[in-house]
C-alpha cells in the first residue's frame, strides 16, 4: 500500500475494539478507496448493514419507539435497524452476550448499566465518541448532569438515553378544595405532607373504614429504597453497604411505619387492597380519587388523560422538602440503549444512538423533530438534552413540561446507586419497606436483615471484580460530588 496515511487509518480501524480487531466495515470502505476490495467493497457498498435492536416495549410505547427507527432508517440509506420485542430483554441480552450472539443495540433500564459492566457485558462508548472528534465529556455536555450520571459507570460511558423520565409530586386540586387546602399549593415539607395527609384522609362515619388517604408511601410503592435518599441518607458511599448505618435512612423507614402506626394497620391494608396493582386502569388510588397525593413521573399525564380525561391535577415543582436547605429533590430515571459487548454491527448501533442522541435543534414543526426529541414528543416526556427546539418546547402535549425540564437542571435529582449488585440491593430494599409498613419487623430490624445479607454479596461482587481487575483503587461512591 503505497499512501502511509491510509495504511495508519487501516491500522486504527482495524484494531479498533468496535471492529472486533478485524476488518470491520471502515477497514473495508478504506480498502474500497484504495482500489483493494473492488468486487467486495461495491457489493458492500450498495448492501445496508442489518442493526439489530432488542427492546421491552410493547403498546404505545413500543409504537413510539418504532417511529424513530423509522425515521432514522428514512434519514440515510447505509443502515437498516430492526426493532425486536424481548422479554425480558435484560437477562436475554446477557446471556445471548455470554453466548456470543448479542443484538447489536439493547434497551435496557439504567439500573442494568452497573451489573452489565462489572460483568464485561458492555461496550464503552467513548472509542465512538473519539473516532467523530469529541471526548466524552464534549459529547455527554449535551445532557442534563443528572443525566451524564444515569450513563456512566465508574467514569466510563457505557449508554445513551433513550427514555428519560423525572418523577414528583401530583396533587388531585379537587380533594384540596373539598378538603379547605389551597388547591394551588402543594406541600412544601414532610411535616406539610402529612398534616396535607391527614385533613385529607376520610373515614364512613358508620363503620370507621378508611374511604380516601391523602398519601400512601406504598402509592405506586416503585422507588422505597429513594425514600432514604430523599432523607439524607446514603445506601453505598463508594465500598461499603451503608443501608442500616446511616442514621437518616432509618428515619425514612420510622416515616413510612408512621403511617401504618397513624391510621391503623387493618384499617389501611383493606383500604389500598382495593386498588393494589392497578396503575393503568381507571381504578388506580389517584384516578379513583382515592388517594390525593401521588409520587409519579413525567408519563403521568398521558395516563391521566387515558383513565381519568379532564381531572384537575397539579405537578409539584420538587419532592416537598426531608431535609433542611434542600427544596429541589426529585428522582429521575430513564431507559437507556447499549452496545453489548461482541455485537456484529457496533458502528452500525451507534449511528443510530448517535442520531437518537442529536436531535434537530431548530425544528420549528412536529415534522421537522428528529431522534430523543421525536420520541420525547410521542411519549409526552421531557428531553435530557440541556437545549431544546423551539416545537418542543413551545408545543410540547404536557402541559407541565417545564416542572419536569427544571427538576432536570437540579443538583439535587437523584438516581438509582452506581453499584453493580443493585438488582439484589433493591429487591433487598422492597422487603424491608414491605416489613416496616407491615408493621412485622422494626426499621431497625427490617434494615439490619437486609443489610447483613447485602453485605456478603457486594463482598463476593467485589472480590470478582479485584479477580478480574476491573475496581478502581476507590469504587465510585454513589453521593455526588
Amino acid at each position: 500500500m503505497s499512501d502511509p496515511a491510509l495504511t495508519s487509518q487501516l491500522r486504527v480501524a482495524s484494531s479498533h475494539p468496535a471492529n472486533g480487531g478485524g476488518l470491520g466495515a471502515r477497514v473495508k470502505r478504506l480498502l474500497w478507496c484504495a482500489g483493494l476490495f473492488s468486487c467486495g467493497a461495491m457489493s458492500f457498498a450498495a448492501e445496508k448493514v442489518k442493526v439489530v435492536y432488542w427492546d421491552k416495549w410493547t403498546g404505545p410505547e413500543g409504537r413510539s419507539l418504532r417511529a424513530v427507527v423509522d425515521a432514522f432508517n428514512r434519514s440515510q440509506d447505509r443502515i437498516e435497524v430492526e426493532v425486536l420485542t424481548v422479554s425480558p430483554v435484560d437477562r436475554k441480552t446477557l446471556v445471548a452476550t455470554a453466548g456470543g450472539n448479542p443484538p447489536d443495540i439493547a434497551g435496557l433500564w439504567a439500573y442494568n448499566i452497573a451489573s452489565f459492566a462489572d460483568a464485561g457485558a458492555l461496550t464503552p462508548l467513548e472509542p465512538f465518541m473519539r473516532e467523530d472528534g469529541q471526548t466524552a465529556d464534549e459529547w455527554q455536555a449535551r445532557y442534563y448532569p443528572v443525566y451524564q450520571r444515569i450513563t456512566r459507570h465508574n467514569g466510563v460511558v457505557y449508554a445513551a438515553v433513550c427514555q428519560p423520565a423525572m418523577i414528583t409530586l401530583h396533587w388531585n386540586k379537587q380533594l384540596f378544595r373539598e378538603a379547605g387546602l389551597d388547591p394551588e399549593r402543594p406541600p412544601r415539607t414532610v411535616h406539610e405532607l402529612d398534616e396535607y395527609a391527614r385533613k385529607l384522609t376520610k373515614r364512613d362515619p358508620r363503620t370507621g373504614e378508611i374511604t380516601q388517604m391523602g398519601f400512601l408511601p406504598q402509592e405506586p410503592g416503585w422507588w422505597p429504597w429513594v425514600f432514604c435518599r430523599w432523607f439524607g441518607g446514603q445506601l453505598f458511599d463508594g465500598e461499603n453497604i451503608t443501608l442500616a448505618t446511616d442514621p437518616r435512612n432509618l428515619e425514612a423507614m420510622r416515616w413510612v411505619a408512621s403511617y401504618t402506626k397513624d391510621y391503623g394497620k387493618d384499617a389501611v391494608t383493606k383500604f389500598a387492597s382495593g386498588f393494589a396493582g392497578q396503575f393503568a386502569s381507571p381504578q388506580a388510588g389517584f384516578f379513583s380519587g382515592k388517594v390525593a397525593m401521588v409520587l409519579q413521573g413525567v408519563w403521568y399525564n398521558a395516563y391521566i388523560r387515558e383513565y381519568k380525561p379532564g381531572l384537575d391535577y397539579g405537578v409539584a415543582p420538587a419532592w416537598p422538602s426531608a431535609v433542611p436547605g434542600i427544596d429541589d429533590f426529585s428522582l429521575a430515571e430513564a431507559d437507556v440503549l447499549v452496545i453489548p459487548r461482541g455485537a456484529k454491527h457496533p458502528r452500525g448501533a451507534w449511528e443510530f444512538i448517535k442520531y437518537l442522541s442529536s436531535p434537530n435543534l431548530q425544528a420549528q414543526s412536529r415534522e421537522e423533530l428528529t431522534g430523543i426529541e421525536l420520541l420525547s414528543y410521542i411519549q409526552e416526556k421531557n428531553s435530557p438534552l440541556r437545549e431544546w427546539s423551539p416545537f418542543f418546547a413551545n408545543h410540547h402535549p404536557h402541559p407541565k413540561i417545564d416542572v419536569f425540564r427544571r427538576l432536570s437542571a437540579s443538583e439535587h435529582a437523584e438516581i438509582t446507586p452506581d453499584i453493580g449488585i443493585w438488582t439484589e440491593y433493591h429487591r433487598e430494599v422492597l422487603a424491608a419497606f414491605a416489613n416496616v409498613r407491615l408493621l412485622t419487623a422494626t426499621p431497625e430490624e427490617a434494615l439490619a436483615d437486609a443489610h447483613r445479607r447485602l453485605e456478603k454479596s457486594w463482598a463476593r461482587h467485589r472480590r470478582s471484580l479485584e479477580r478480574h481487575g476491573q475496581l478502581p483503587a476507590k469504587q465510585n461512591a454513589e453521593v455526588k460530588p
